[in-house]
C-alpha cells in the first residue's frame, strides 16, 4: 500500500471522525477514489474532491506530529483547503463529524502594523536570493488575489492553455512571457497548472551577510533549507525601496527569521570576535564605488 506507513499513527487514532478520514485518505492513496457519499455534503464535483484528498495526503506527510484529535484534524483540513470554497470545507468537516472553523476567531497576527497576509505555493529552492530574500508565488485562486488579476493576464493564460493543448509550444511560450512580464507565472504543482502572482520578500528584522561576504553562502543555504518545498504564511508590513515586501515568514507556525537567535548563540557570522556587519559592508562598497566614479570623471 503506497505511503501507508506515513499514516499508521493517524489510522490508529481513537477519534471516530479522525479514523474515518484516515481510512478514506489511505483508500484514496491506493485507488484515487473519494467517498461516494461525500457529494451529498459538498458543492464541487468529484474532480475537485480528488484534488482535496491529494492535498490532504501531502499535508499528512508533512505534519509532525500527525493529528490524533478531532480538533487537530479539523485544523489540518481547514488549513490545507483554505483556498477552496467555504461550503466545501464546511461540508467535508461535517461529513467526518469534525469541528467547524470558528469564523469569529481572527488571526491574532493581523495587527501591530501588518498590512496583509498571504499564503504561498511551495517555494522553489532557486527562488531564494540570499540569506534574507526570497521570491514566492501566490495562487490567483486565493480570495485576495482573484479580483486583482489583470484582464490581459487572464486572456494570456487562457490562450496559453489552448496553445499547449494544440502542442503549439512557441505560441504557448510567447503567452507565458506576457504573463511573466506582468508579474505572474504559470507553475506546475503536482501535475496541476496554477496561475500565480509573484512577490519578492525581504525578511523583516534581519540583515544577512551578502553572498560575497564570509558566511554569505551559509546564510543563503540556511534560508533555502528552511523554506524550499514549503507553503509559507507571510505577514507583510510594507515595502522597501526595491519594491520588496518586508515580511515575517512562518511555516507550520515556526518563525523563519533567525538572526536574533544567531546573535545570542554567537553562531555563523556572529561567532567572529569583531564581525563585519552587512550594513557596514554595503556602505563601504557604495563609498568605494562613488570614489571610483568621481576619480574617472576627474581624469
Amino acid at each position: 500500500m503506497e505511503n501507508a506507513g506515513d499514516y499508521d499513527s493517524l489510522e490508529s487514532a481513537t477519534t471516530l471522525g479522525v479514523s474515518a478520514l484516515a481510512h478514506d485518505l489511505l483508500h484514496f492513496g491506493v485507488t484515487s477514489q473519494v467517498p461516494e457519499r461525500l457529494s451529498n455534503h459538498v458543492v464541487s464535483p468529484k474532480t475537485d474532491q480528488a484534488k482535496w484528498y491529494r492535498k490532504l495526503l501531502d499535508s499528512c506527510k508533512e505534519a509532525k506530529p500527525l493529528p490524533t484529535t478531532s480538533e487537530e484534524a479539523s485544523t489540518l483540513v481547514t488549513h490545507t483547503l483554505r483556498k477552496y470554497q467555504k461550503a466545501d470545507v464546511e461540508g467535508l468537516l461535517a461529513f467526518y463529524g469534525l469541528p467547524q472553523p470558528q469564523d469569529e476567531v481572527k488571526s491574532p497576527s493581523i495587527t501591530n502594523g501588518v498590512k496583509f497576509e498571504m499564503h504561498t505555493l511551495p517555494v522553489d529552492a532557486k527562488e531564494v536570493e540570499d540569506g534574507d530574500g526570497i521570491t514566492v508565488y501566490v495562487s490567483t485562486e486565493d480570495p485576495r488575489e482573484s479580483p486583482c488579476v489583470p484582464p490581459n493576464v487572464l486572456t494570456a493564460s487562457l490562450r496559453r492553455s489552448e496553445a499547449c493543448a494544440l502542442r503549439n509550444h512557441a505560441e504557448a511560450d510567447a503567452f507565458h512571457r506576457e504573463i511573466i512580464d506582468s508579474g505572474y507565472r504559470v507553475l506546475n504543482i503536482q501535475n496541476e497548472e496554477i496561475l500565480a502572482r509573484k512577490y519578492r520578500i525581504r525578511l523583516r528584522g534581519i540583515d544577512a551577510p551578502e553572498s560575497s561576504m564570509r558566511y554569505g553562502k551559509v546564510a543563503k543555504k540556511e534560508l533555502r533549507n528552511a523554506v524550499q518545498g514549503k507553503s509559507l504564511r507571510i505577514l507583510v508590513y510594507g515595502e522597501d525601496r526595491y519594491g520588496r515586501c518586508v515580511s515575517d515568514v512562518y511555516y507550520n507556525g515556526v518563525f523563519v527569521q533567525w538572526e536574533r537567535e544567531a546573535r545570542e548563540r554567537r553562531v555563523g557570522l556572529w561567532a567572529l570576535s569583531n564581525p563585519e556587519k552587512p550594513w557596514d559592508w554595503r556602505k563601504d562598497r557604495r563609498e568605494a564605488e562613488a570614489k571610483s566614479i568621481n576619480f574617472i570623471k576627474s581624469t
